[in-house]
C-alpha cells in the first residue's frame, strides 16, 4: 500500500531546484535524518536533471510505501523518445546513495523510481502523519538557483567538516594505536627477557635436581650395599654363637647349673634376635631395590595368629602384660608370603609390648572386601600426632618414649607390606595407646616366586 505525498512538474531550472528541495523536505518529514537527507536530494536531483536535459518535461511524484519495509519512493516520468537513452551514469551514481533505483517502461512513458528505506524499526507513517507531510510539502516555495546553490554549499561545507573531523579522529586513533603498539612491543621484549631468564633458572634447577637425584641414588645404593655387606658379615659369628649355645644346652654334654642354663638360654635368644634383625635389614634393602621376591601360598590365618601369640607370650609375661590373639576368620585363606607376614606382625607385636607399661596387646584379623586386615592394638603410651609420620623414618625414635629398639621396626613392616601389595596405617593417641592396621590382598600381585634367602 502506498500513499502519495506530492506531485510536481519539472519544466525549467527553477522547478529542478524546487524538486531537489522537495526531496530533502520529504525525506525529513518521513523520518530520515542526517546524511540521508542529502543522499536523497542529491540522487533525485541528478537523475531529474539528466532526464529533463534528454527528454524534456518530467512529472515527479513522492510516495510513502507502507507495505513490507516502509520507504520513501520518488517517481520521475518522461515521454519515451526514440534515440534518447536513459541517464545510466546518473542512475549508477544515485544507486550508491539510496537503496534502490529502477527504470520501467509503462506504455509510451518511462518511469524511473528511486526508493530510500526508513530507519530500521520505524513503524509505517500513520494517516495523520501523512496529512502533515502533505501540508508541509504543499506550502513549499520554489527556491531560486542562488538559494539552492547556497544550500548545496552549506551541505558541502558540513560534509567537509564532517570528513575533517573524522580525519582528525582517525589521526588521534592512529597515534593512540602507535603508542599502544610501542607499549606492547616493550612489554613483549620485557616478557621475552624475563621468560628467557626464567627458562635459564628452570634449566639450572633441573640440572641441580638431576645432580641431587643422582647423589640420593648413589647414597641409597651405598646404604643397601652396606647393609647387605654387614648382614652377611654378621651372619657367620651370630650363627656360631647360636650353635655354641645349643651345644651347651644339649643334655648329652656336661650338666649346667640352673643359673648357667638360664644365661646360656639368654645368649641363644639374643643371638636369634640379632639374626632376625640381620634378616630384616637384608629384606629392607631388597625391598628398596625392588629385588624382594615373594613366595606366595595359602595362609591359615587362625594358626598363624596362634603361633605368633605362643612365640611372643614369654616376652609379654616378662613385661607383665596380656597378649591376646583373636581366632580370626575361618575359611578365608589369603595367598601371600607367610614368612614376610609373620615378620611384619612380629615386629608390630614386639613394638606394642615394648611401649606398653600395663594392660594388653591384642592381635586380630578380619576379611574386608578383597583384603585381609590385621590389627595390632595396645594400651601403651601412644605417639604424638606430630611424630606419627616420622616413626616410619629409618632409625627414628620418638623422644622420651623409652622402650629401646633400633627404630627400624615400623619402617621395615611398612616396606614389607607395600612389597606384598598392601599397606600399613597407624592411629595413636597419647596416653590411650596405638592401633596399627596392615592390609594384605587376598590374592597376590602379578609377581610370583621368591629369591633365595641365605
Amino acid at each position: 500500500m502506498s500513499l502519495e505525498l506530492l506531485r510536481l512538474h519539472i519544466r525549467d531550472q527553477a522547478a529542478l531546484f524546487a524538486f531537489r528541495q522537495a526531496g530533502r523536505e520529504a525525506a525529513d518529514a518521513v523520518g530520515l535524518a542526517g546524511s540521508d537527507l542529502t543522499r536523497v536530494a542529491a540522487a533525485i536531483s541528478e537523475i531529474g536533471r539528466e532526464l529533463y536535459a534528454a527528454h524534456g518535461p518530467v512529472e515527479a511524484a513522492f510516495w510513502i510505501r507502507r507495505a513490507g519495509h516502509p520507504a520513501l519512493v520518488v517517481e520521475m516520468c518522461v515521454a519515451r523518445r526514440t534515440g534518447r537513452p536513459l541517464p545510466r551514469e546518473a542512475m549508477a551514481i544515485a544507486a550508491r546513495l539510496v537503496d534502490q533505483v529502477r527504470a520501467d517502461d509503462e506504455g509510451d512513458r518511462t518511469v524511473v523510481r528511486v526508493s530510500k528505506d526508513l530507519p530500521p524499526g520505524s513503524p509505517p507513517p500513520s494517516d495523520q502523519r501523512v496529512r502533515r507531510v502533505r501540508e508541509r510539502l504543499a506550502q513549499l516555495v520554489p527556491t531560486s538557483a542562488l538559494a539552492e546553490l547556497e544550500r548545496q554549499n552549506r551541505e558541502l561545507i558540513e560534509a567537509l567538516e564532517d570528513v575533517q573531523r573524522q580525519h582528525e579522529e582517525l589521526q588521534a586513533l592512529h597515534a593512540e594505536l602507535e603508542e599502544t603498539n610501542r607499549g606492547v612491543v616493550a612489554m613483549y621484549n620485557q616478557l621475552s627477557q624475563e621468560l628467557e631468564e626464567t627458562n635459564q633458572g628452570v634449566v639450572a634447577l633441573y640440572a641441580e635436581l638431576d645432580d641431587k637425584s643422582a647423589q640420593l641414588r648413589r647414597a641409597g645404593e651405598a646404604k643397601n650395599r652396606f647393609w647387605a655387606s654387614i648382614s652377611h658379615e654378621l651372619r657367620t659369628p651370630i650363627n656360631s654363637m647360636i650353635g655354641l649355645a645349643r651345644l651347651l644346652l644339649d643334655t648329652r654334654g656336661d650338666p649346667l647349673s640352673d643359673e648357667q642354663r638360664h644365661q646360656v638360654e639368654l645368649i641363644a635368644h639374643s643371638g636369634q634376635t640379632i639374626l632376625a634383625l640381620v634378616d630384616e635389614l637384608l629384606d629392607m634393602a631388597k625391598a628398596e631395590e625392588g629385588r624382594l621376591v615373594l613366595c606366595n601360598a595359602p595362609v591359615d590365618v587362625p594358626l598363624l595368629l596362634e603361633r605368633l601369640r605362643s612365640l611372643m607370650e614369654p616376652m609379654a609375661e616378662e613385661a607383665g602384660l596380656r597378649l591376646e590373639a583373636d581366632p580370626g576368620p575361618a575359611g578365608v585363606q589369603p595367598v601371600t608370603d607367610e614368612t614376610m607376614l609373620t615378620r611384619i606382625l612380629r615386629n608390630l607385636v614386639a613394638n606394642g609390648l615394648k611401649f606398653t607399661r600395663e594392660g594388653e596387646v591384642r592381635l586380630s584379623a578380619r576379611a574386608e572386601g578383597d583384603h585381609m586386615v590385621f590389627t595390632v592394638s595396645d594400651t601403651g603410651v601412644g605417639i604424638p600426632a606430630a611424630e606419627q609420620e616420622r616413626v616410619f623414618e629409618e632409625f627414628y625414635q620418638v623422644p622420651g618414649a623409652g622402650g629401646g629398639g633400633t627404630g627400624l621396626g615400623l619402617p621395615y613392616a611398612r616396606r614389607l607390606a607395600e612389597a606384598m601389595g598392601g599397606g600399613l596405617e597407624l592411629d595413636s593417641t597419647v596416653g590411650a595407646g596405638t592401633i596399627v592396621t596392615v592390609r594384605i590382598p587376598l590374592r597376590p600381585p602379578s609377581r610370583n616366586g621368591r629369591e633365595e634367602r641365605r
